[in-house]
């Protein structure tokens, strides 16, 4: 397995700095937050794409992914969504990214509806995606935290261009098991964002390890089955300004993840 690092966790640090901080603690790529915040969104123009995947290429680090804020599944007319995946997917493309991950959002919609607008969203969206090469992946989140949640869009889309991202935080707070996650996204999975947290009610982030996610569990859950994607460290710094630097727990986060993927070879 590959390992990467989201840029929630060094928030708004420019590029170049990103591509040597992930060199430098031997990640092998980074999902980068496609946000107006932040160094890459969809607003930046083409030059500027140019040289943000440039930097990269250099550094012999692979953008994983942007990570943008589409809400497949919310409320509301499909255009702008569709208008919203597009962007991210050209984004991608430019960048030499392999994907873009969006969000449910369903809201207080109910299921039915939430499902019905994410898979049509997603299945018009996909044809663009494959041309360009990019695969758009859904996360599980918000209203869609569950690995049963989002297989129940992903399986009527039906396209290898739209996968899922799990993201071991939500399903476990949704009481879902590992097990349960793999068996759902399995058909879908694009790759697995990793973390830790002290609890159910505190998910100020933590040092890989050192909070109650079954990371053991799903590491050895992926080795079994014979997964071979990637792990990327999703530490969300942006949101929990308190927290400790990432930067000083990414060479210590890397030697806990291979020391798992060692014992559960």
């Amino acid at each position: 397995m590959k390992l990467a690092f989201s840029t929630l966790g060094v928030p708004g640090l420019p590029m170049p700095d990103v591509a040597r901080l992930a060199a430098a603690n031997g990640y092998h790529g980074v999902e980068l937050r496609g946000h107006t915040e932040e160094p890459v969104h969809p607003g930046i123009a083409p030059d500027e794409r140019a040289r943000v995947a440039a930097e990269f290429r250099a550094a012999g680090v692979e953008i994983l992914t942007v990570a943008g804020y589409v809400r497949v599944a919310a409320e509301g007319p499909d255009e702008p969504v569709l208008t919203g995946l597009r962007d991210l997917v050209r984004l991608a493309h430019d960048l030499g990214a392999r994907n873009v991950r969006v969000f449910p959002g369903g809201g207080d919609r109910s299921a039915a509806e939430a499902d019905a607008s994410a898979a049509a969203r997603l299945g018009d969206a996909a044809p663009y995606a494959t041309e360009l090469g990019v695969r758009i992946l859904l996360e599980t989140h918000d209203s869609h935290r569950t690995g049963a949640d989002a297989a129940r869009v992903l399986g009527p889309v039906g396209h290898g261009s739209v996968g899922a991202i799990w993201d071991v935080m939500h399903p476990w707070l949704g009481g879902e098991d590992p097990a349960t996650s793999y068996a759902a996204l399995s058909p879908h999975l694009g790759y697995v964002q990793v973390k830790d947290i002290a609890s159910a009610d505190d998910t100020t982030p933590l040092a890989l390890g050192a909070g109650v996610l079954p990371l053991t569990e799903c590491v050895e859950l992926l080795s079994r089955e014979g997964w071979d994607g990637w792990l990327c460290w999703e530490y969300e710094k942006r949101w929990y300004p308190a927290a400790r630097e990432l930067p000083e727990l990414l060479a210590p986060g890397r030697d806990h993840l291979l020391r798992l993927l060692a014992d559960a070879a």
